[in-house]
């Protein structure tokens, strides 16, 4: 599966991936910073977003096929290990991909995302979500959920949010909806994790709000929790300055290879 990515700088990587319905281009203020900074910033698109093709699909994208991508990326780019950060669906791509590879993430950054399976209510809405998806297309859904993905206070990030989630392919989005309804229960990974990790939330944020972060950061046996106020559920392109120092923090803290 050929995957397209940006990768930028030298030093340390940092694998940053995006969330649903989005491309890597949501990380575009990070990738910027970063890579001036001594990090090198890999950013793909996620199978079936942004450029990267769907490729045959069951109709379903399993964040296991996600997390395999990923890893097949960091061995073409010859990287043994990075820091993984994640947000929303990416977060749990992290999660999935710490739990089937641990020697690969030195560092871990959960953004905006919670670790609990799906329940019965929410694999049934996610599915209809899909069907929906398929029917309509993006541009409806994107019209009514733009206001939780970016707090409405937030304007100047509202465009590049609303332009990312009408351009992703229904197909894909489906397909990847019906792969996290399946997701499994990431509290005991969590808890297993052996590495550094940060924790980050908007405050705002009512997909994934403060108590599903303070619960991740309680399972984490060596974690910061950082919450960025007015910010809802993408703090890393509403509050940059402020994501940004707290990302800046957390790998200053990681010792670096010699």
């Amino acid at each position: 599966m050929p995957t397209f990515y940006e990768d930028r700088g030298t030093g340390p990587a940092l694998l940053l991936v995006h969330g649903h319905p989005f491309d890597h281009t949501m990380w575009q203020p990070q990738i910027d910073r970063f890579s001036r900074t001594g990090y090198r910033v890999v950013a793909p698109d996620l199978r079936g977003y942004g450029a990267t093709p769907l490729g045959t699909t069951t109709g379903a994208t399993l964040l296991g096929d996600f997390a395999e991508d990923l890893v097949a990326l960091l061995d073409e780019l010859r990287i043994e290990e990075c820091v993984l950060a994640g947000l929303s669906m990416g977060g749990q791509i992290a999660m999935e991909l710490v739990r089937r590879h641990p020697e690969r993430v030195r560092g871990l950054v959960l953004a905006d995302t919670f670790p609990a399976a799906e329940t019965e209510d929410g694999r049934k809405a996610r599915n209809a979500m899909a069907d929906r998806l398929l029917r309509e297309g993006m541009r409806g859904y994107a019209d009514e959920v733009l206001d939780r993905m970016v707090a409405p206070y937030n304007t100047h990030a509202a465009p590049h949010v609303h332009r990312m989630m009408r351009s992703t392919d229904p197909v894909a989005a489906a397909a990847a909806l019906r792969g996290r309804a399946e997701r499994p229960d990431y509290r005991e990974t969590l808890a297993g994790v052996a590495v550094p990790t940060l924790v980050v939330v908007g405050r705002d944020d009512t997909y994934t709000p403060v108590a599903d972060a303070e619960e991740m950061h309680a399972l984490l046996p060596h974690s910061t929790l950082t919450v960025i106020e007015r910010a809802a559920h993408l703090p890393n392109l509403e509050r940059p300055e402020e994501f940004d120092a707290a990302l800046d923090a957390f790998l200053r803290s990681l010792v670096r290879p010699s």
